[in-house]
C-alpha cells in the first residue's frame, strides 16, 4: 500500500469574534488562498445588505422557513443575533466532511458550543481577539455597515462574547491581518494530519511492518 492510499476525513474549522474582531475577513482571505476549504454558507431571517448575494453570502430565509429547518434538524446549530436568526444547514456541510473537503464557518460562541455537542471530533475551533477595545470600535465604524446605535451595541455586547475565549482549541489576537491568516492557516495544515482524521492510516503502518 502506499502513502497516497491513505485518505483524510474533513474538518469543520470555526473562526468566531466580536463583530469587527475580524473573523469573516479571515474567512475570505483563506477561501481565496486556500483551494481545499470551503465556506459554509448560514441561513439567516435578516435581510441582506446592498452588497450581499442569496447564496453566496448567506441563505436568506423566512422567520417561518427557519423554524421548519430547526424542527426538521436540517440545522447543525443555530443562534440569535440581535434580534435576527442564524444558522448552519447540516447537509452541504456532512458531505463536505465525508468526501474529505474542509469547511470554514464564521460563527458565534452559541453556534459553536451546539456544534462542540454535535460533531466534536470534527470541530476545529479558533477565537479572534481584538488587540484593543479602541482598535475594535475603529474597525466598527470604519467598515460603515451600521449605524451608530448598532456600532454601541456591538461594542456593548463585545465583552460578553469574549469572556468564551477558553472554550476554544486556539486563540488568536489579530494585530495584522496578514499575520493573524498565517496563524490560521498553520493551524488547519497542524489539524489536517492529525492521527484521528486520516482514514486507512492503521492499515498502511500495519503493511509497512510487514515489509511492504
Amino acid at each position: 500500500m502506499s502513502a497516497a492510499k491513505i485518505g483524510r476525513r474533513g474538518l469543520l474549522l470555526v473562526l468566531s469574534s466580536p463583530s469587527g474582531a475580524g473573523k469573516t475577513t479571515l474567512t475570505r482571505m483563506l477561501i481565496e488562498r486556500d483551494p481545499n476549504i470551503s465556506i459554509s454558507v448560514s441561513a439567516t431571517t435578516r435581510a441582506p445588505r446592498a452588497s450581499e448575494v442569496d447564496g453566496r453570502d448567506y441563505l436568506f430565509v423566512s422567520a417561518a422557513r427557519f423554524e421548519e429547518m430547526v424542527a426538521k434538524r436540517e440545522l447543525l446549530e443555530h443562534a440569535s443575533v440581535f434580534g435576527n436568526r442564524y444558522g448552519t444547514p447540516r447537509g452541504p456541510v456532512e458531505q463536505a466532511l465525508k468526501s474529505g473537503r474542509d469547511v470554514v464557518s464564521d460563527i458565534d460562541w452559541q453556534g459553536t458550543q451546539q456544534l462542540a455537542e454535535r460533531v466534536r471530533q470534527d470541530l476545529v475551533s479558533v477565537f479572534i481577539l481584538p488587540p484593543s477595545m479602541a482598535v475594535l470600535e475603529s474597525r466598527l465604524k470604519r467598515r460603515a455597515q451600521d449605524t451608530d446605535e448598532v456600532v454601541h451595541q456591538r461594542m456593548a455586547k463585545s465583552a460578553d462574547e469574549m469572556s468564551h475565549w477558553p472554550e476554544y482549541d486556539y486563540v488568536i489576537v489579530n494585530h495584522d491581518l496578514d499575520e493573524s491568516l498565517g496563524h490560521v492557516q498553520a493551524i488547519l495544515t497542524a489539524e489536517r494530519h492529525r492521527r484521528e482524521r486520516l482514514v486507512g492510516l492503521a492499515a498502511f503502518v500495519n503493511r509497512l511492518r510487514a515489509g511492504g
